[in-house]
């Protein structure tokens, strides 16, 4: 009995809270308080992320040096600050995951003959009406590939106003020219 409390106490110790402890980082009544923010904090996230894991999450960040404590920031509204971080990235991956997710199954059919024949024809016409036309290709070219605007002016070094310029450069060309604008 006395060995496996002495056991318990060691798993203890080995936490990043208790650590936290340990290096006087924090009192228990700080330890209370992020218990009671780390749950709040928890609340929506996926029951495999509990409010242990974020607590302790935070702690860790905090004792690797991967976050630093601000001069005069209190370590508790700090540590919370660290969970609500910590939250707010897992829900960036969650929807980075979600947009990437129809990339990877398609929810339309294959088209028939005549429509990819139909596909093949634009798509030549549009080549030859841009062949000349670096920052068209470009944009149409980002489009294509479902990259947002935004992406679309930083992988290809455009301006905002750029962008915009040679949007409506395609879209008087192609409405010239009978064919669909493509969306954004």
């Amino acid at each position: 009995m006395h060995l496996a409390h002495a056991f318990d106490a060691l798993v203890i110790q080995a936490t990043p809270a208790a650590q936290a402890l340990d290096r006087k980082l924090v009192t228990q009544s700080d330890l209370l308080r992020l218990k009671v923010l780390a749950r709040l904090h928890a609340r929506g996230l996926p029951p495999e992320i509990a409010w242990t894991d974020l607590l302790q999450e935070a702690f860790a960040r905090v004792l690797d040096g991967s976050r630093r404590q601000p001069v005069g920031l209190p370590i508790v509204p700090f540590l919370a600050g660290v969970m609500r971080s910590i939250k707010a990235g897992h829900w960036r991956r969650v929807r980075r995951e979600a947009r990437q997710l129809p990339k990877l199954l398609p929810d339309t059919p294959t088209p028939n003959p005549e429509s990819s024949l139909i596909a093949f024809q634009e798509l030549t016409a549009i080549d030859k009406l841009f062949a000349d036309d670096l920052q068209a290709r470009q944009v149409i070219t980002g489009l294509a590939e479902g990259r947002s605007p935004d992406e679309i002016c930083v992988f290809n070094r455009l301006s905002k106003t750029d962008y915009d310029s040679t949007r409506k450069r395609i879209r008087r060309v192609l409405l010239r020219e009978g064919l669909r604008t493509p969306q954004p």
